[in-house]
């Protein structure tokens, strides 16, 4: 996820577009036709995190882009008696490059908690997918000033048992609950302030160099029209976007966006 130069490290500008529970596989189809083309510059990566019916099909569409496949969520276990889960074999097997994990909305729905998130990050790195781990707090959190304590602790225990390697390749999207889907985004100001946080975090439990290394994303309302101010901070290197990355067009302003940023 980053890039030497000389002794400077670049950290990639990653923007991912979580689908959530949207498209047809037609509507997939057609999207991914329509930003096949898409430029990334040598510091961007473009991701779509899609349903799971679709990602067979997404891989091989993708295949020879610039644009890479993740999946939403997955089961930590590589195989077994789980009805209805999706294991990390599987998505490995079909050609899945990243894969989300811990969105708040899994936290919220499906009782994902701090430890099972661990236990999905080391399968993630142990079957070569990339975890985009993701942290935030609630409106309530915020008010009381618990921000910080909050996002400390998911960080820890999200990166227990990582050697730093694994740290510096995970990616963290940084989304305030009470921001997703509302309209509402943390002023750039806030967000970095979160995002520096996380990684003054990373510098506590690895190293300052892996700090460095480690990109950070920020979601939560992100559109076209505010992208650019959010990834011109210090530490904000990416973005995980929900329903703006619904239509090709927007989603390629939004690479774009990180193309222009460096």
């Amino acid at each position: 996820m980053t890039e030497k130069l000389g002794e400077i490290i670049v950290r990639k500008k990653v923007i991912a577009g979580n689908w959530k529970m949207h498209k047809t596989k037609e509507e997939a189809e057609q999207f991914i036709e329509a930003v096949r083309d898409v430029k990334t510059a040598e510091h961007t990566e473009a991701i779509i995190c899609a349903p799971f019916p679709y990602l067979t099909t997404l891989v091989d569409k993708a295949n020879g882009t610039n644009v890479q496949i993740a999946a939403q969520t997955m089961h930590y276990e590589e195989s077994g008696a789980f009805t209805g889960e999706v294991s990390p074999k599987m998505l490995q097997d079909i050609g899945v490059t990243h894969v989300i994990i811990g969105h708040s909305e899994r936290r919220a729905y499906f009782n994902e908690t701090d430890e099972t998130v661990n236990k999905k990050v080391q399968a993630a790195f142990a079957h070569d997918i990339t975890p985009i781990v993701c942290v935030g707090e609630s409106l309530e959190q915020r008010e009381a000033n618990e921000t910080l304590a909050h996002i400390e602790q998911q960080v820890k225990v999200a990166l227990q048992g990582l050697d730093d390697e694994q740290i510096a390749n995970t990616i963290i999207a940084y989304e305030p609950i009470w921001a997703i889907g509302t309209g509402k985004t943390a002023s750039s100001e806030d967000a970095n302030e979160v995002c520096a946080h996380i990684r003054n975090i990373v510098s506590e439990i690895a190293s300052p160099s892996v700090a460095k290394k480690i990109v950070i994303q920020y979601g939560g309302s992100v559109k076209p029209e505010n992208i650019e101010e959010l990834l011109n901070t210090s530490d904000i290197d990416g973005a995980l976007v929900g329903g703006a990355s619904l239509e090709a067009k927007s989603f390629i302003k939004l690479v774009e966006a990180g193309n222009n940023v460096s």
